[in-house]
């Protein structure tokens, strides 16, 4: 019986070690971005949609940003012209055979308020992933190139997220400073 004991303890230890060591290195959970009140009603105005602006309209609505169908008083709006992916060769095997490849995405975009003010200016975000390319196996590797698809979806939208949170503490902080400069 004591040998179970022993055993849980030794269990449980490691579970709290290992926790403590995530926390130490810095590893925290992702959080939805706290966004302002004048992007709190929000419009996307997506280039293509598909699994991208599907992606973005669950993350802002997780943000407890209301996504309206339409342009409108009181509505910001979410411009994103540009979503891509691209592929580029990065190795070839033997007798020119391709081995290792690059997924890139672009993705650009900008936030205007209702009355078309510039919330946040034109910006550009790249971002990539490498794989190695198996000739023998092409039904995995359209799979592996869909999974680094949708990563990169996920990576993109946290990114943008992140950017439009940083837009609005400085927007916030503007007037704080303008008026303490008076």
């Amino acid at each position: 019986m004591s040998h179970i004991k022993t055993v849980r303890l030794l269990q449980a230890s490691l579970l709290v070690l290992s926790a403590l060591a995530l926390g130490a290195c810095g590893f925290h959970l992702r959080q939805n971005a706290t966004l302002p009140p004048s992007m709190q009603r929000m419009h996307l105005v997506v280039n293509g949609g598909g699994e991208f602006e599907r992606m973005l309209t669950r993350a802002l609505a997780a943000s407890g940003v209301t996504v309206e169908d339409h342009a409108g008083a009181g509505v910001a709006e979410l411009h994103v012209p540009v979503a891509a992916f691209s592929t580029d060769t990065l190795s070839a095997g033997g007798y020119v055979r391709i081995t290792e490849y690059a997924v890139h995405y672009q993705v650009q975009f900008d936030l205007t308020d209702p009355a078309g003010k510039t919330l946040v200016p034109h910006q550009r975000i790249d971002m990539s992933r490498e794989y190695s390319y198996d000739a023998t196996n092409t039904v995995g590797n359209a799979s592996q190139v869909q999974q680094i698809e949708h990563s990169l979806n996920d990576d993109m939208v946290q990114a943008i997220l992140f950017r439009l949170q940083a837009a609005g503490k400085q927007q916030l902080a503007a007037p704080a400073s303008a008026a303490s400069a008076r």
